[in-house]
Protein backbone atom coordinates (compact mmCIF):
# COMPACT_ATOMS: atom_id res chain seq x y z
CA UNK A 1 0.00 0.00 0.00
CA UNK A 2 1.00 3.27 -0.52
CA UNK A 3 4.43 5.14 -1.77
CA UNK A 4 6.87 3.65 0.08
CA UNK A 5 6.12 -0.14 0.09
CA UNK A 6 3.98 -0.80 3.28
CA UNK A 7 2.54 -4.32 3.50
CA UNK A 8 -1.08 -4.12 5.07
CA UNK A 9 -1.84 -8.28 5.73
CA UNK A 10 -5.68 -9.77 6.44
CA UNK A 11 -5.56 -12.91 8.78
CA UNK A 12 -8.52 -14.83 8.29
CA UNK A 13 -9.89 -17.92 11.22
CA UNK A 14 -11.46 -20.18 7.80
CA UNK A 15 -13.60 -21.80 10.96
CA UNK A 16 -15.52 -18.70 12.43
CA UNK A 17 -15.03 -16.27 9.18
CA UNK A 18 -13.19 -13.82 11.70
CA UNK A 19 -10.57 -11.59 10.52
CA UNK A 20 -8.31 -9.28 11.70
CA UNK A 21 -6.05 -6.16 9.74
CA UNK A 22 -2.38 -5.79 10.10
CA UNK A 23 -1.53 -2.02 9.93
CA UNK A 24 -4.49 -0.69 7.74
CA UNK A 25 -1.70 2.01 6.27
CA UNK A 26 -2.69 4.49 3.29
CA UNK A 27 -5.29 2.26 2.13
CA UNK A 28 -7.03 -0.73 3.45
CA UNK A 29 -10.33 -0.71 0.75
CA UNK A 30 -8.75 -3.40 -1.42
CA UNK A 31 -7.88 -5.37 1.96
CA UNK A 32 -11.33 -4.94 3.14
CA UNK A 33 -13.19 -5.67 -0.14
CA UNK A 34 -11.33 -9.17 -0.24
CA UNK A 35 -12.57 -9.42 2.87
CA UNK A 36 -16.48 -8.96 1.72
CA UNK A 37 -15.57 -11.33 -1.45
CA UNK A 38 -14.45 -13.98 0.72
CA UNK A 39 -17.28 -13.33 3.13
CA UNK A 40 -14.92 -12.53 6.34
CA UNK A 41 -16.07 -10.56 8.93
CA UNK A 42 -13.03 -8.01 9.98
CA UNK A 43 -13.07 -7.85 13.42
CA UNK A 44 -10.18 -6.69 15.02
CA UNK A 45 -7.36 -4.33 14.07
CA UNK A 46 -3.60 -4.78 14.55
CA UNK A 47 -1.11 -1.99 14.81
CA UNK A 48 2.03 -2.70 15.17
CA UNK A 49 3.15 0.82 15.73
CA UNK A 50 2.26 4.15 15.84
CA UNK A 51 3.75 5.60 12.79
CA UNK A 52 1.83 7.24 10.32
CA UNK A 53 2.42 5.30 7.07
CA UNK A 54 1.24 2.06 8.94
CA UNK A 55 -2.09 3.33 10.93
CA UNK A 56 -3.46 6.04 8.08
CA UNK A 57 -6.55 3.87 7.69
CA UNK A 58 -7.47 3.05 11.05
CA UNK A 59 -9.87 5.32 11.99
CA UNK A 60 -11.60 4.89 8.75
CA UNK A 61 -11.43 0.74 8.76
CA UNK A 62 -12.84 0.73 12.34
CA UNK A 63 -15.53 2.98 11.82
CA UNK A 64 -16.86 1.17 8.80
CA UNK A 65 -16.64 -2.24 10.27
CA UNK A 66 -16.88 -1.61 14.16
CA UNK A 67 -13.87 -3.38 14.34
CA UNK A 68 -12.10 -2.87 17.59
CA UNK A 69 -8.54 -1.61 17.36
CA UNK A 70 -5.74 -3.26 19.60
CA UNK A 71 -2.31 -1.39 20.23
CA UNK A 72 0.63 -1.81 22.73
CA UNK A 73 -0.34 0.49 25.77
CA UNK A 74 2.22 2.67 24.50
CA UNK A 75 1.29 3.74 21.25
CA UNK A 76 -0.46 6.67 21.24
CA UNK A 77 -3.02 5.26 18.67
CA UNK A 78 -6.82 5.77 19.77
CA UNK A 79 -7.26 2.40 20.98
CA UNK A 80 -9.97 0.09 22.10
CA UNK A 81 -7.74 -2.14 24.13
CA UNK A 82 -4.04 -1.89 25.25
CA UNK A 83 -1.81 -4.74 24.83
CA UNK A 84 1.14 -6.02 27.21
CA UNK A 85 3.82 -8.47 26.10
CA UNK A 86 2.45 -11.54 26.19
CA UNK A 87 -0.63 -10.79 26.13
CA UNK A 88 -3.20 -12.84 23.45
CA UNK A 89 -5.91 -11.94 21.16
CA UNK A 90 -8.57 -14.34 19.78
CA UNK A 91 -9.53 -14.22 16.59
CA UNK A 92 -12.48 -17.06 16.38
CA UNK A 93 -10.16 -20.35 16.94
CA UNK A 94 -7.03 -18.20 16.33
CA UNK A 95 -5.01 -16.99 18.98
CA UNK A 96 -2.91 -14.46 18.69
CA UNK A 97 0.13 -13.26 21.27
CA UNK A 98 1.23 -10.01 20.91
CA UNK A 99 5.58 -9.48 21.87
CA UNK A 100 6.77 -6.24 22.66
CA UNK A 101 9.96 -5.71 20.30
CA UNK A 102 10.47 -1.53 21.53
CA UNK A 103 13.78 -0.08 19.54
CA UNK A 104 12.08 0.95 16.15
CA UNK A 105 9.81 2.76 18.29
CA UNK A 106 8.40 2.60 22.22
CA UNK A 107 5.00 0.81 21.07
CA UNK A 108 6.54 -1.38 18.10
CA UNK A 109 4.56 -4.54 18.72
CA UNK A 110 4.93 -8.38 16.82
CA UNK A 111 2.10 -10.59 16.37
CA UNK A 112 2.26 -14.57 16.11
CA UNK A 113 -0.33 -16.63 15.35
CA UNK A 114 0.17 -20.61 14.35
CA UNK A 115 3.73 -20.57 12.44
CA UNK A 116 3.59 -17.01 11.44
CA UNK A 117 5.27 -13.36 12.77
CA UNK A 118 4.27 -9.85 11.93
CA UNK A 119 6.71 -7.87 12.50
CA UNK A 120 5.93 -4.27 11.18
CA UNK A 121 8.83 -2.34 11.27
CA UNK A 122 10.75 -4.06 14.06
CA UNK A 123 12.62 -6.89 11.30
CA UNK A 124 12.22 -6.48 7.48
CA UNK A 125 13.95 -9.40 5.17
CA UNK A 126 17.41 -8.70 5.19
CA UNK A 127 17.15 -5.69 7.34
CA UNK A 128 15.94 -4.03 10.29
CA UNK A 129 13.93 -0.94 11.41
CA UNK A 130 15.60 2.45 11.70
CA UNK A 131 15.86 3.69 15.69
CA UNK A 132 16.75 7.15 15.03
CA UNK A 133 13.58 8.54 14.72
CA UNK A 134 11.49 9.86 18.09
CA UNK A 135 11.32 7.71 20.45
CA UNK A 136 13.80 5.06 18.78
CA UNK A 137 16.51 3.02 20.38
CA UNK A 138 19.21 0.87 19.57
CA UNK A 139 19.88 -0.49 23.16
CA UNK A 140 15.92 -1.54 23.23
CA UNK A 141 15.86 -3.17 19.61
CA UNK A 142 19.18 -5.05 20.51
CA UNK A 143 16.50 -6.76 23.73
CA UNK A 144 14.04 -7.17 21.34
CA UNK A 145 16.44 -8.90 19.05
CA UNK A 146 18.65 -11.24 20.67
CA UNK A 147 15.78 -11.57 24.42
CA UNK A 148 12.90 -12.32 22.30
CA UNK A 149 13.28 -12.64 18.75
CA UNK A 150 16.35 -14.81 18.13
CA UNK A 151 14.83 -17.11 20.69
CA UNK A 152 11.27 -17.98 18.80
CA UNK A 153 11.38 -21.17 16.19
CA UNK A 154 13.22 -21.19 13.41
CA UNK A 155 10.03 -22.31 11.27
CA UNK A 156 7.91 -19.32 12.12
CA UNK A 157 7.26 -16.95 8.87
CA UNK A 158 8.45 -13.24 8.69
CA UNK A 159 5.98 -10.88 7.64
CA UNK A 160 7.07 -7.45 7.79
CA UNK A 161 5.88 -4.13 7.91
CA UNK A 162 7.08 -3.17 4.04
CA UNK A 163 8.42 -4.73 1.05
CA UNK A 164 12.18 -3.28 1.13
CA UNK A 165 13.74 -7.02 0.76
CA UNK A 166 14.71 -9.56 -2.05
CA UNK A 167 11.46 -11.26 -0.98
CA UNK A 168 8.30 -10.40 0.68
CA UNK A 169 8.59 -12.95 3.62
CA UNK A 170 10.98 -15.29 4.81
CA UNK A 171 11.73 -17.79 7.87
CA UNK A 172 12.98 -16.37 10.61
CA UNK A 173 15.24 -19.53 10.83
CA UNK A 174 16.80 -18.10 7.11
CA UNK A 175 16.96 -14.64 8.39
CA UNK A 176 18.76 -15.19 11.41
CA UNK A 177 21.46 -16.64 9.23
CA UNK A 178 21.21 -13.95 6.47
CA UNK A 179 20.07 -11.05 7.72
CA UNK A 180 23.57 -8.90 9.14
CA UNK A 181 21.56 -7.33 11.46
CA UNK A 182 20.44 -10.49 13.76
CA UNK A 183 24.09 -11.47 13.62
CA UNK A 184 25.32 -12.03 17.01
CA UNK A 185 26.90 -8.28 18.56
CA UNK A 186 27.15 -7.27 22.29
CA UNK A 187 24.67 -4.85 22.94
CA UNK A 188 27.86 -1.99 22.98
CA UNK A 189 28.29 -3.15 19.78
CA UNK A 190 24.99 -3.57 18.35
CA UNK A 191 24.29 0.65 19.51
CA UNK A 192 27.77 1.17 17.83
CA UNK A 193 26.64 -0.57 14.50
CA UNK A 194 23.41 1.05 14.62
CA UNK A 195 24.63 4.65 14.85
CA UNK A 196 27.18 3.80 11.57
CA UNK A 197 26.60 4.72 8.27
Amino acid sequence: MGPIGNFCYLLGDPATKKASVVDPSFDARPVQRFAEQHGLEIEAILVTHHHPDHIFDVERLADETAAKVFAHRLSNVRKDVALEDGDFIRLGEVKIKALHTPGHSPDSTCYIARNRIWTGDTLFIGECGRVDLPGGSAAELWESFFTKLIHLPDELVVFPGHNYGPKPFDTLGNQKRTNYTLHRRTKEEFVAFMGSP
